[in-house]
């Protein structure tokens, strides 16, 4: 919004030096952080007693999980990715291009997985029960958005000139000039990596603050991968695809930021309020959406590979126990494996933080090494 306005002085020929600032997107990516920061803590206080008052007894806990939760967490309010996405949207809305159609299908995403969580959520409070709305309804439901915002990107989507068929391909990490044009088959690859994503980072978010630091080390992956594969110059140095007006989505990038941040101030140990579906859904529709924008879709998964391993974990417990009757973790998803084991809860949030790290690194190895 800002950024039009800026456009709009500029075309009528209007100075106001100051205002040159708006043209980076740098500058705006680290003040869309700001914002959102600020609007997650600021309504964070209040959001949480009204939550509290509307909640009642709070998310359910799993009674078959760790027992200590149920003692620990009982009564916690969820929902709280309502702040993150509140500061995120506000963010991004104040200082990204809004003429960005990549900006918008991210967005759109976001916001339609968003409500699907809280959905999901609501009925689990109501009815005091750990099943919302049934697995297969979910799955269906994020498979027909992501399949909009994808048909979106191909349809209205702009390729380089070197590339006349990158919206469509699927680019191979590690290889300079190894793509693959999917035709209209990448629609159902690039539903399938904004579904999977999403799925991946609810799995995921089990532990007070274990989701949202990932997310967030993603986001400022994505946020750096944007930024250079965006802009024609960097792009070119680093041999990478240009990919024309994915730059924006670094000003979004920033906004997740700034919103995780404000939400962890009031996540971290002990929590007084959890993410819920409402955050994890919407974050991770967030996170693959970028990826297919930016035609790392490969790269997410090297990134996003702690929450790979997340759902992984569960596939593999529930395809051999229902072929063997045994388990091979203690408890899916594996974070809870490792509890299991007598890990501190703070140990495995933060063991988990550190590869999380490590893996972003080898996403970020990926655009040199080609």
């Amino acid at each position: 919004m800002l950024y039009l306005l800026y456009a709009w002085l500029k075309a009528e020929q209007i100075s106001f030096p100051l205002l040159n600032l708006f043209q980076y997107q740098t500058f705006r990516a680290g003040m869309a952080w700001a914002t959102a920061f600020i609007v997650a803590v600021a309504m964070g206080s209040r959001f949480i007693r009204w939550m509290k008052t509307k909640q009642g007894k709070g998310q359910p806990i799993r009674t078959d999980g760790i027992e200590r939760h149920v003692l620990e967490k009982a009564g916690t309010p969820t929902m709280g990715g309502f702040m993150i996405l509140a500061g995120m949207m506000v963010g991004t809305l104040l200082w990204a291009d809004l003429s960005s159609i990549k900006v918008w299908v991210v967005i759109f995403v976001t916001g339609a997985y968003g409500l699907l969580g809280f959905l999901d959520d609501y009925q689990k409070v109501t009815k005091q029960t750990t099943a919302g709305v049934s697995g297969r309804m979910k799955i269906l439901i994020q498979a027909a958005v992501a399949f909009v915002a994808v048909f979106i990107l191909v349809m209205y989507g702009e390729s380089p000139k070197e590339a006349p068929h990158l919206v469509t391909s699927v680019a191979f990490p590690f290889f300079k000039n190894l793509i693959i044009d999917l035709g209209w088959f990448y629609l159902a690859f690039g539903a399938f990596i904004i579904v999977g994503a999403s799925n991946a980072v609810n799995l995921t978010d089990g532990l007070d603050g274990l989701a949202i630091v990932p997310v967030m080390i993603a986001a400022s992956t994505f946020g750096l991968i944007t930024y250079l594969v965006g802009n024609y110059k960097f792009a070119d140095y680093l041999q990478l695809h240009f990919a024309p007006g994915v730059g924006e989505l670094a000003v979004l990038c920033g906004a997740i930021i700034g919103g995780g941040m404000g939400f962890l101030w009031y996540n971290a140990p002990p929590a007084k309020i959890f993410m819920g579906d409402t955050g994890s859904l919407a974050l991770g529709g967030a996170l693959g959406a970028i990826a297919v924008c930016a035609k790392h879709e490969l790269v997410l998964g090297i990134v996003g590979g702690l929450f790979v391993a997340e759902a992984l974990s569960v596939m593999i417990q529930v395809a051999y126990f229902k072929k063997t009757g045994r388990r091979i973790f203690l408890m899916a998803p594996i974070h809870h494996h490792f509890e299991k084991l007598g890990w501190a809860e703070s140990t495995v949030v933060i063991r988990f933080w550190i590869v999380a790290m490590m893996l972003s690194f080898v996403g970020l190895a990926t655009l040199k090494l080609r």
